[in-house]
């Protein structure tokens, strides 16, 4: 990422975006410089207005972990479901076959790594 927004430094401050720049760039804020990340990145930028893709990255909503008031509620009438199922399993279950189900998994892993 020091490598990208090195690169946002440069255009911002209307400096050409070149490998030297970005060099110095980087090595004023202490970043050890890969000379191939550099020209892997000066080679990516070549074709790319960065004005228009930073206008375009701002005008997305940031939508990561905020759940409308629909989300919720189709979340709990599903969730209600998916409980009742669950409790009907481990009231008719037997413990025997769970056993039974975790000897055979244990042989199974032996088989694998013994």
């Amino acid at each position: 990422m020091e490598y990208v927004y090195a690169a946002l430094i440069l255009n911002e401050s209307g400096e050409e975006i070149n490998e030297a720049n970005l060099t110095d760039v980087l090595d004023a804020a202490g970043v050890d410089v890969e000379e191939s990340r550099v020209k892997a990145l000066i080679a990516a930028l070549e074709d790319v207005d960065i004005d228009e893709a930073v206008d375009q990255a701002a005008a997305v909503p940031a939508t990561g972990g905020a759940a409308t008031t629909d989300d919720v509620e189709s979340a709990d009438e599903g969730g209600d479901e998916a409980e009742e199922e669950e409790e009907a399993a481990d009231e008719g279950g037997d413990d025997e076959d769970d056993d039974e189900d975790d000897e055979a998994s244990g042989e199974g892993l032996g088989e694998l790594f013994g």
